[in-house]
């Protein structure tokens, strides 16, 4: 997937500041992540890298991150009092920090979300600029996806005939499908399936009745203007 930023990434989202790495950036990964928990969140682990690690008071990384956990999307006011809300939520949070790992681009969060209903997920995200991301591991899997386009994530058994099946349920809806990344763990596949339209409920729930898909999970893009998600 291509990286280089359009005209709007370069000019920056509508955001509260300071900064669009280490807030508006910081603020998607944690609503990713909320996306993908499927669940209400009560504990969070964020681990936060090298130049987030340093700087996160001052930018507010912290407030972004915890913002985008309980569902606030970067132009969302209520950033700036993200600590209290989740406090009057019941969400408790431990936040860690690596100054200096070479491994990570230099504005990485790790997010670690256990549900109300024993959900449980865990995501590392990089803020690239501008209020992009990308989502470098999830579950246990390397990763790849940007979250500027409807994506599909679904962990499955790996056995001959999945993406075609998956494939199926997909265009049965009429959706095109855009791009779609797939990697492997010991038996299990995960499938990153980025498509064009929205994805409705019925096509989530067909993929999910296959009884060899062990996760489904729809993450939305972040539209300006749209500053919730209450899923």
């Amino acid at each position: 997937m291509s990286e280089h930023p359009s005209i709007f990434d370069i000019l920056g989202p509508i955001m509260i500041g300071p900064s669009s790495s280490h807030t508006a950036g910081a603020s998607r990964i944690g609503l990713i992540a909320r996306q993908l928990l499927r669940d209400e969140p009560i504990k969070a682990i964020i681990t936060l890298y090298n130049s987030f690690a340093k700087t996160h008071k001052g930018h507010g990384t912290d407030k972004a991150i915890i913002g985008g956990i309980l569902g606030f999307g970067p132009d969302d006011e209520r950033i700036r009092d993200s600590l209290e809300l989740a406090r009057k939520a019941g969400l408790t949070w431990e936040f860690r920090f690596v100054g200096d790992f070479v491994k990570f681009h230099s504005n990485t969060a790790r997010v670690h979300l256990y549900g109300k209903n024993g959900g449980e997920i865990e995501v590392v995200g990089a803020s690239l600029g501008g209020g992009r991301i990308k989502i470098q591991e999830m579950a246990g899997f390397a990763v790849d996806f940007t979250a500027q386009i409807h994506t599909i994530v679904i962990i499955a058994e790996d056995i001959p005939g999945s993406i075609q099946k998956i494939s199926g349920a997909i265009a049965e809806q009429g959706v095109n499908i855009a791009n779609m990344y797939v990697s492997r763990n010991d038996k299990l596949a995960n499938m990153i399936i980025e498509v064009d339209q929205n994805v409705e409920p019925y096509t989530l729930e067909k993929i999910e009745s296959f009884s060899w898909v062990r996760f489904v999970r729809l993450v939305e893009p972040m539209l300006e203007g749209s500053s919730r998600y209450d899923k």
